[in-house]
């Protein structure tokens, strides 16, 4: 994926950030009369009362009978929709962390992976810091620095980088580039040693079963490159590789709508409604300004801007809009994930993300797999996450709509509750507001 990135802001150490209150959990809680899409099975398990003890799941039953505990937080949910929290499989972290946090939140996503870390912040610090609840923040993993063929010139460096990756404790090592064969399966072996999973882009220029080594492949995209031109039309062919990625086990992520921003950007009509965004205001102004300039890459390159290249982008899109209906079908794994960078903002961008992952054929459920049960299994995380059943972690969201019904319905968030704290929606508008406070603040 071609793109611009520009840091900002860079807060690796997070007390500069005013995150200074250590998190904890006192409370209980108690969701009443609220449906519950436990997402095990396609199923809406409607009245039910949810109790949630020490930020877990203590007990879900029917809220016609008497209540069986008594708890500190009652919530009358009158008949909304509650589902797991949401995991953001493709994060970069480019502004405030405290800020992006935030509007993660505030979108239902407590969970998170980061896909890169970038010169100037220290995303194990992040992470740590994070997941040990020193803050209200999602649940945090990270890749290492982004790699590029530069990087990995000789097997030597191989050696040398999968080290530091090892010793700095990065969850996953992130490629970005096409590597020699020989380098690309000495980084497979490298990792394998120190049981770090190889995350990222695909290698176009090997064969397709060379890419299915990785744990995951970051792009839909990938698969545009790694086929020929005759094989990209070939449907029997597209379906018998789709079998081959299942029996891989790899997992993908379809990332569909940073591709649809490309447009956004490149399309000069389509620009000007992306200018008005409401969105813009929860960005530092020096940073907006800068992906909303004619100077970013999407702007300045006829390769996106000329009328036959909008027409490619437009055709490359629902390409990979089918091969991801494709790959469902054939019951690929896939991870929602939306490459959060410019105007993409984090935690919007996961639900355009879902809507288009719904537009390409799949069912809400279908869709709402990729960013609740799936990467709680990627993560190793499903005895804990993932799904609303007793005993899990109190990552929750509810929502005013059921998404089952319709996808864009996830939009619909009443409150989100995270590691057990109670977020309604006064709380995450505030929040919002804070952010955009913020954003202010920083223009000065």
């Amino acid at each position: 994926m071609l793109r611009f990135r520009i840091l900002y802001i860079i807060c690796g150490v997070l007390c500069a950030c005013g995150y200074s209150v250590t998190y904890s959990q006192v409370q209980s809680v108690t969701f009443e009369n609220v449906h519950v899409i436990p997402m095990h099975e396609e199923i809406v398990l409607k009245n039910q009362r949810v109790i949630i003890k020490n930020g877990i799941i203590s007990k879900i039953e029917s809220a016609l009978i008497k209540p069986t505990e008594q708890t500190d937080i009652l919530i009358h949910a009158n008949g909304k929709f509650l589902i797991p929290g949401l995991t953001e499989m493709h994060y970069h972290l480019e502004n405030d962390v405290k800020d992006e946090f935030k509007l993660l939140i505030a979108n239902g996503v407590t969970a998170v992976r980061n896909m890169a870390e970038y010169e100037g912040q220290d995303q194990i610090m992040i992470r740590e810091q994070a997941n040990n609840h020193d803050f209200l923040a999602p649940y945090y993993v990270t890749t290492g620095p982004y790699l590029k063929a530069n990087d990995l010139q000789t097997e030597e460096e191989v050696v040398a980088v999968v080290k530091k990756h090892h010793d700095r404790g990065y969850d996953y090592l992130k490629i970005a580039d096409d590597l020699p064969e020989n380098i690309y399966i000495k980084l497979l072996k490298e990792t394998s040693r120190y049981n770090i999973p190889v995350v990222g882009h695909g290698q176009r220029k090997l064969s397709l079963e060379h890419s299915l080594r990785m744990k995951s492949i970051a792009h839909i995209e990938e698969f545009m490159y790694i086929f020929n031109t005759e094989q990209k039309t070939d449907t029997t062919y597209l379906k018998q590789a789709a079998k081959m990625i299942k029996t891989s086990g790899v997992y993908v992520s379809p990332t569909l709508g940073v591709f649809e921003m490309i447009s956004r950007y490149a399309d000069n009509k389509k620009f000007a409604i992306l200018k008005k965004s409401e969105q813009i205001k929860y960005r530092p102004k020096a940073y907006a300004a800068y992906c909303l300039s004619d100077s970013t890459h999407y702007r300045s390159n006829t390769w996106f801007t000329a009328p036959e290249s909008l027409l490619r982008l437009e055709k490359e899109l629902q390409w990979q809009k089918d091969y991801t209906k494709i790959l469902s079908n054939a019951k690929v794994p896939l991870i929602a994930g939306s490459d959060t960078y410019g105007l993409f903002l984090p935690g919007f961008s996961l639900h355009r993300e879902l809507e288009l992952v719904s537009s390409a054929g799949l069912s809400p459920y279908e869709t709402l797999k990729t960013t609740t049960i799936n990467p709680a299994r990627y993560l190793n995380r499903a005895s804990v996450s993932g799904t609303i059943t007793t005993g899990k972690l109190a990552d929750l969201v509810l929502l005013h709509k059921n998404p089952l019904q319709n996808i864009s319905n996830v939009r619909t968030i009443e409150g989100v509750m995270i590691r057990g704290k109670w977020l309604d929606r006064d709380a995450l508008n505030t929040m919002l507001k804070e952010v955009e406070e913020h954003c202010k603040v920083e223009e000065k």
